[in-house]
């Protein structure tokens, strides 16, 4: 009698983590652009980000964006900057702190689930799924078998997004400690920066060393090759600012045809009748 062969279980490959992950120790923090400069480029990069967002409008394109870093690092100012030019239908961020009531008890990644990208949509994480093995870990809020699991999850996750579609960017803003105590100092002096500054940040300063430590080993555990992370210096806050742009819009941008759609024939012979616009295309003069 034959006996019945073992059903086959579907293997995926590991994933492959890069040979080189980003380092803070090796990051160079005296990159600096003048004022001339980053106007200039600010205005191209978010023209490009406009580009990207109709194209994406338009072929029902998905993205997420994730931003980690220090507190001070200047998180806000960039996202404001990538979201000024885009329509508010197609841009969403999601600033993540403590889990909401309903979210309470759930799996760790289902909130995250909740918020990705509908069709057409570009969705910013201000904080994100990594806070499992940064935050948690540091502060004690989850416990080493949890943070410790939390690596594949999150691995296991960005890949089920790529399967889905879905381009990933993963940013994490680096500054370094002299620099952010001068803006944690102009904070406290200035009374409409106050409210920026909290007993959570002067805690995590106070814990620079246990942080950097999960910092390094996050990505070197979750700096993979088809998500790595991109690592930006941002001493000097124009620099930061037009760098982690112009990641957004490279690797948003790669292989998507940003040439606007042609106008439906129809639409345009009525919009060019009602508007009292010549249809040169239609009427030479």
């Amino acid at each position: 009698m034959v006996g019945k062969s073992k059903p086959r279980v579907s293997q995926r490959p590991p994933h492959r983590l890069q040979r080189r992950p980003p380092s803070l120790a090796a990051l160079d923090m005296s990159a600096r652009v003048g004022r001339r400069e980053y106007e200039a480029k600010l205005d191209t990069r978010q023209q490009e980000l406009k580009e990207i967002s109709l194209a994406y409008r338009a072929h029902g394109g998905r993205a997420v964006v994730v931003f980690e870093g220090w507190d001070a690092a200047g998180k806000g100012g960039i996202i404001r900057r990538l979201g000024w030019p885009l329509d508010p239908r197609g841009f969403k961020v999601w600033p993540i702190a403590a889990p909401l009531p309903e979210e309470q008890g759930q799996p760790y990644l289902y909130r995250f689930w909740r918020r990705l990208p509908y069709p057409g949509q570009l969705v910013v994480f201000d904080r994100s799924w990594y806070g499992r093995v940064l935050v948690e870990r540091v502060e004690g809020f989850a416990g080493e078998a949890e943070w410790r699991r939390a690596y594949a999850e999150i691995n296991d996750f960005e890949r089920l997004l790529a399967d889905d579609g879905i381009r990933l960017v993963k940013i994490f803003l680096h500054i370094s400690p002299e620099e952010q105590l001068k803006r944690f100092r102009a904070r406290l002096r200035d009374p409409l920066k106050r409210w920026k500054l909290s007993p959570e940040d002067l805690r995590n300063r106070e814990r620079w060393a246990d942080y950097e430590a999960a910092i390094e080993e996050m990505f070197s555990r979750t700096s993979t090759v088809a998500h790595p992370w991109h690592l930006v210096p941002t001493n000097d806050k124009k620099y930061a600012r037009l760098a982690a742009l112009g990641l957004v819009v490279k690797h948003l941008s790669a292989g998507v045809d940003l040439e606007p759609d042609d106008l439906d024939p129809e639409f345009a012979r009525h919009a060019h009748q009602v508007l009292g616009v010549p249809d040169r295309g239609h009427h030479d003069q």
